[in-house]
């Protein structure tokens, strides 16, 4: 009985121990979440009351925010999407943030202290235009504040407290480019001014209460305008004439329009180059930028231009700034090297200086883009001021008292192609002291580990326990470690910026501005494109480090020159780079490797000739070996066109490079453009591993899967099914999807949805494929699975011709030669639209597939692939139900558990990265958007490896109970035994 209590107690005490630790010191072990806001476009202080001082920000990412200015925190933020553009944004009635987006078209008040909408108002217009929003201080109409905007080729008039549309008036049948508003302080009419026809200046005088036109003036200039007007005072302008070299000054007091003309050259001396007016809005003068110097020049009260100061190697000039009466005062950024220097200057005295100040910023930060300045009362009751400053790497910094006070790497929030890489094998010769320190942090944390298990655990100490193990030593090394967990994420940013991230705990290893990807007089408009595995060393035979390739190109156009940088990725430094290569059209990663395991490139430039690379004479002798086997394909999206090549020889006579090779063309799939055009590709990951080609199925019978890499899948729909969901009647509506073989160009599969429509979004793994678009005829999202069977080997299924060998599994496949393929398919409802898809990888391929479909809601859902198999039935038979088929159903279940990202959301979710670990369970996810979110899944759970709850000392106190337990039995044992024989 009381072995039986002990046993009892020690089931309960582990019981208790499970239910009191319920997650509760998991959070952020196994994933992680970071918030950004982007590239920053304007941004607006709220310092003059009291509480938290904060500054709101709108981005290139399409994203409002309001940030802590003590510590760079987001306190609130909305992110509002790819097609709602923030043009303009203002702060009204100090408790109102004002927002303008969608060309003009909506303007939204949000509450400032937590972000919460007030009030939405659509405003609507006959022609698109420039968007303006004012938000004037002084200007009331019925004792309501009001907000002026220009969108859509008319001027609006809304209250502040409920956006209701005072008047409207209409200015697009005078063709004009309304470029500002302006209210003369005291009076009740505001100024619309623009250009019409490049050289027609354009001025409305507008009564502000009901919207009447006042008196309309225009004037032509005969030398004609170009770039924007510079509004320098209430009653003045400045704009460059066409040809850049003058500058045209600008009265327009009362409607009555006068130019004044002056030679660039006459104002500022020994400068030479094209002009160019910064849209900087400086009180009482204009900042034009010629070459790398930038020269003040001031508008007199007559309208004459005078040339103020000319200050080389200025990089950002912010906006005026009111600071105490009658005083405005402007900052200007100066580079010097790793050096910048912050001005503040006034008008009013340009000879003193309100502050300079002087802060070193890290390198691979780039120039200062933007400015924007901010004052404040010191407590001697001077004036201070705050910069805040938006870098070339898209990083965003506030600088106080000649000091980086802290800085955001928004530069993440615009990732468009993430690789990754191992880490550096652990070394011995590891030193005493850190050996003595890790040793401590041990016994310390098992200490406190032991406490916690016998519920002995203050909560200072669960709160000890909790950031230990965030911050575990283990979790974070710079190592590799047996499972595969630790890898470096490798991304590249919009603004030609490469970071290491750190899969452990989400910190940046390391960051690397590219100077190839640097706007320079050879490339105006460089952009990134991909991220290439350039040299994966193995640590057993080779010291070096692996390296990457990043390909970009100096425009948008298709033959822009090329742009190639290769990185050591455990230094974070650029080995070399060049530039102003010929066009790259495509980027074809070889399955070859050089002695010192360079993967060869193929790159394809626009006239259709192969590059290859490294250029080496041991990398052209292995391409010449594998000459004939090389094989690619194109997809025109525009001529609605698939084409095949393959290399065909090398193109030394017409272009005298060893290393060049001329293709030609194979096969062609032309759609015709009349009935259908392609919306959707999508084809196998080239390190997919596949474990085994045999499927067994319930009745015992084999099925073969076609799992060839060159399978490419399209999807096709009618030209009036291109538009939104909606725009066209189910009738006129089909979509089709084709599985081409991108060898020899034949279609394996073709099928029609007719009443459905795109968008589509596909993903290709082992020999089956998922695709989602929407029924119009259900008016519901569909999600459709094709599964292709290799029929040519349909006879391997006797158990005794595969012992005796003869069967055909080892024979060599040829595209050339017709497969015998059936298809099996299957359509199920889904409720949510799709924004990306992924499919879960592992090491061997053993694991069941997951999809993770990252939805319109941001979030990335786990959904398992048996719910997509195509040999579901409604009633499935014993054997099928043990197989773990499930009964049909017309919708795939959505179940809350299985969002991979919890109650968290990956604002602005663009793409789902999959990377398999070491250990065959479980496969590493990252997801980027806005946000970066990264986690491990383990699809059939972690069947060969123990959870990260699992607890050590429960078990060895369970052992050692069970010992003491065996041991007192076995005495007690023994004392009845001799009782019995002395009876």
């Amino acid at each position: 009985m009381a072995i039986r209590a002990f046993l009892l107690l020690l089931i309960l005490f582990s019981s208790s121990y499970y239910a009191v630790a319920l997650y509760e010191d998991q959070v952020g072990l196994m994933d992680w979440h970071q918030q950004y806001i982007g590239k920053v476009k304007n941004a607006v202080f709220q310092t003059q009351k009291a509480g938290r001082k904060r500054v709101v920000v709108s981005t290139e990412e399409n994203v409002i925010a309001s940030l802590d200015l003590r510590h760079g925190e987001i306190f609130w933020r909305h992110v509002l999407g790819d097609n709602d553009t923030i043009d303009a944004i203002d702060i009204s009635m100090g408790k109102y943030v004002i927002t303008l987006s969608s060309g003009g078209s909506i303007l939204r008040a949000w509450n400032l202290p937590d972000g919460q909408m007030v009030w939405e108002s659509f405003l609507r217009g006959s022609k698109p235009s420039r968007a303006l929003l004012w938000t004037p201080t002084n200007l009331k109409a019925d004792k309501d504040n009001v907000i002026l905007v220009y969108g859509n080729g008319c001027l609006h008039s809304l209250s502040s407290i409920d956006g209701d549309i005072l008047w409207k008036k209409d200015l697009s049948h005078k063709s004009i480019d309304i470029q500002h508003l302006i209210h003369p302080e005291g009076s009740e009419t505001i100024y619309a001014i623009g250009v019409g026809d490049l050289s027609q200046f354009e001025a409305y005088i507008i009564n502000v209460r009901n919207g009447e036109l006042l008196k309309h003036s225009s004037m032509s200039f005969p030398g004609g305008f170009s770039g924007d007007i510079s509004l320098v005072a209430s009653d003045k302008a400045v704009v460059l004439d066409s040809s850049g070299s003058s500058l045209v000054s600008i009265s327009f007091t009362e409607g009555e329009i006068k130019f004044q003309q002056v030679d660039i050259a006459n104002l500022v001396q020994h400068i030479s180059g094209s002009a160019v007016l910064l849209p900087s809005k400086l009180e009482g003068m204009v900042a034009v930028k010629i070459g790398k110097s930038l020269s003040f020049i001031k508008v007199t009260n007559e309208g004459r231009l005078e040339a103020v100061d000319t200050i080389p190697h200025v990089e950002a000039v912010s906006d005026s700034l009111p600071f105490s009466e009658g005083q405005r005062g402007f900052g200007l950024i100066q580079h010097d090297g790793t050096d910048i220097h912050l001005t503040i200057k006034t008008g009013n005295d340009w000879k003193s200086h309100l502050l300079e100040e002087s802060f070193k910023v890290d390198q691979h930060r780039g120039l200062v883009h933007k400015v924007f300045i901010n004052n404040y009362i010191r407590t001697d009751r001077t004036y201070g001021f705050r910069a805040l400053i938006v870098m070339e790497d898209h990083s965003l910094l506030l600088m106080q008292q000649g000091a980086i006070v802290w800085n955001r790497e928004d530069g993440l929030a615009s990732i468009i192609d993430v690789t990754t890489s191992e880490l550096p094998v652990e070394k011995d010769g590891v030193s005493v002291a850190k050996v003595e320190h890790s040793l401590f942090e041990w016994l310390k944390g098992h200490l406190l580990k032991l406490k916690g298990t016998l519920m002995l655990a203050t909560p200072d100490d669960i709160a000890v326990i909790q950031r230990l193990r965030l911050q575990s030593a283990e979790k974070s090394k710079m190592t590799r470690d047996h499972n595969g967990f630790r890898k470096l994420l490798i991304v590249l940013t919009r603004a030609g910026k490469l970071s290491a991230i750190h899969t452990g705990d989400g910190r940046i290893v390391w960051s690397l501005l590219l100077n190839a990807f640097r706007k320079s007089v050879t490339c105006e408009n460089p952009r990134g494109l991909k991220i290439h595995q350039w040299q994966v060393p193995h640590h057993h035979a080779l010291d070096e480090n692996p390296s990457v390739l990043v390909v970009g190109t100096c425009g948008l156009n298709s033959d822009a020159s090329g742009i190639l940088s290769f990185i050591d990725v455990y230094k974070g430094e650029e080995l070399n780079y060049l530039a102003t290569l010929h066009s790259i059209a495509q980027v074809i990663p070889l399955p070859f490797t050089d002695s010192i395991e360079q993967r060869l490139h193929l790159l394809i430039d626009a006239e259709g000739y192969g590059h290859l690379f490294p250029r080496t004479p041991e990398a052209i002798s292995i391409f010449q070996e594998e000459l004939g086997n090389i094989y690619w394909y194109s997809v025109e999206v525009n001529n609605n066109v698939l084409r095949g090549h393959a290399v065909k020889k090398n193109c030394v006579s017409e272009i005298g490079d060893d290393y060049c090779f001329e293709s030609s063309d194979l096969w062609s799939v032309v759609f015709p453009s009349d009935s259908e055009r392609i919306i959707a590709t999508s084809t196998r990951k080239l390190n997919e591993v596949v474990h085994t080609q045999a499927k067994v199925t319930s009745d015992q019978d084999v099925s073969y899967k076609y799992i060839s890499k060159n399978l490419l899948f399209v999807a096709t729909v009618t030209p009036k099914s291109t538009g939104e969901i909606g725009s066209v009647i189910p009738e006129d509506s089909w979509l089709f999807v084709y599985l081409v073989d991108t060898v020899t160009g034949r279609v394996l599969h073709r099928m029609s949805h007719h009443g459905s429509q795109g968008p589509v979004h596909a993903v290709f793994s082992e020999n089956w494929v998922v695709y989602h678009y929407f029924n119009l005829r259900a008016h519901r999202y569909e999600m459709s699975v094709i599964e292709i069977y290799d029929q040519s080997r349909a006879d391997n299924k006797d158990v005794l011709t595969l012992v005796l060998g003869k069967h055909n599994l080892t024979a060599a496949l040829s595209s050339y030669s017709r497969p015998e393929v059936i298809t099996k398919s299957q359509s199920y409802f889904f409720s949510h639209s799709v924004k990306t898809m992924a499919v879960t990888a592992t090491a061997k391929g053993i694991t069941s597939r997951q999809l993770l479909i990252g939805t319109i809601g941001d979030q990335v859902l786990a959904l398992d692939k048996r719910f997509l198999d195509p040999r579901r039935t409604v009633n499935p038979t014993q054997a099928e139900k043990e197989e773990g088929i499930i009964p049909l159903t017309d919708s795939l279940p959505i179940m809350p558990q299985a969002y991979v990202t919890h109650a968290l959301k990956v604002e602005g979710l663009r793409n789902i990265i999959t990377v398999p670990a070491k250990l065959e369970s479980t496969t590493l996810v990252f997801a980027h958007g806005v946000d970066l979110f990264f986690t491990r899944l383990a699809p059939s759970r972690t069947y060969d490896s123990l959870t990260e709850d699992f607890s050590y000392a429960l078990l060895l106190i369970t052992i050692v109970a069970l010992v003491i337990a065996i041991f007192v039995t076995w005495i007690w044992s023994e004392r009845k035994e001799l009782e019995e024989k002395w009876r």
